[in-house]
């Protein structure tokens, strides 16, 4: 298979398939009752919500009763490869000897696929020849450890990875955003629920930056790194995203925007946002 089809094999299985999952997201993680769900559900007890087909009973109301945490939860397509990959095809009802072993593979095989999305997305920036072969071969070789057994996925030091990996993913990044004048330095930085709409954020690290609440109202974030920014109910009403760098859907979910709202081309814009909209015009 050549380079550009490979990307492109793996790049298909990065998005969520529900139906080919057994309901690993509403059983595997833990949750605490919070504004993002209104339960608290131990790791490995499945959800109250969900079905015997592994659906969600209350899916079109989430956010409406109370979950709107799993409104913006993504697994990059790690549920349906734990499911019909690792473990063949059986579910943990049907085989409940596998359930412990299932869930434990699903919390590593899920940061794998997230750096298989960041590596493709690093890739499609065209960096230099040598960085791309090296981005090109960490996403063979974190594809290659996310098709392992049940074990070797267990051995797997993934926060070791995660860090070699993301190494490379920075140093792109930190590349793209200079080609048009690198700006403003906020990686990690704590912006929650700052008015950020005079501060100028095109070509800025915002890697890892707490931005739950910030005002990002009209600002312009072409070419600003977004890996892994909380957005949180940040206000991206009339903000232009389509020349983000390492933006997702999940990110841009758990924010706040409408019709004015750039966005890049492969995220589609949510409908919590026209659902909002609509319902402040109502008001009016």
């Amino acid at each position: 298979m050549t380079e550009a089809g490979e990307r492109n094999r793996v790049s298909s299985e990065l998005r969520a398939d529900c139906g080919r999952c057994f309901g690993l997201c509403c059983v595997a993680p833990a949750f605490a009752a919070s504004a993002d769900f209104a339960l608290d559900k131990p790791a490995g007890q499945p959800c109250r919500n969900l079905r015997a087909d592994f659906g969600c009973g209350i899916h079109a109301e989430l956010r409406d009763r109370g979950f709107p945490g799993c409104t913006v939860f993504d697994c990059f397509g790690a549920g349906q490869r734990v499911a019909q990959q690792t473990f063949g095809g059986r579910d943990w009802r049907s085989a409940p000897q596998t359930a412990g072993q299932m869930f434990d593979v699903f919390a590593v095989m899920r940061p794998l696929h997230e750096l298989l999305w960041y590596l493709t997305e690093a890739v499609a920036l065209s960096p230099p020849a040598a960085l791309r072969e090296q981005l090109v071969t960490a996403l063979a070789e974190t594809d290659r450890l996310a098709s392992g057994s049940p074990q070797q996925l267990l051995a797997l030091d993934v926060d070791a990875h995660r860090r070699e990996v993301n190494a490379l993913l920075s140093r792109t990044g930190d590349l793209a955003r200079a080609r048009g004048g690198a700006g403003a330095d906020h990686r990690g930085a704590s912006l929650v629920g700052r008015d950020l709409r005079r501060a100028d954020l095109r070509g800025a690290n915002l890697r890892g930056a707490l931005l739950v609440g910030a005002d990002l109202r009209g600002v312009d974030l072409t070419r600003a790194d977004l890996t892994g920014a909380d957005l949180r109910g940040a206000n991206l009403r009339g903000a232009d995203l389509s020349g983000a760098l390492f933006l997702h859907q999940s990110q841009v979910d758990a924010a706040r925007g409408d019709r004015s709202t750039r966005l890049p081309a492969a995220l589609r814009r949510p409908t919590h946002w026209t659902a909002a909209a609509t319902l402040r015009a109502r008001r009016r």
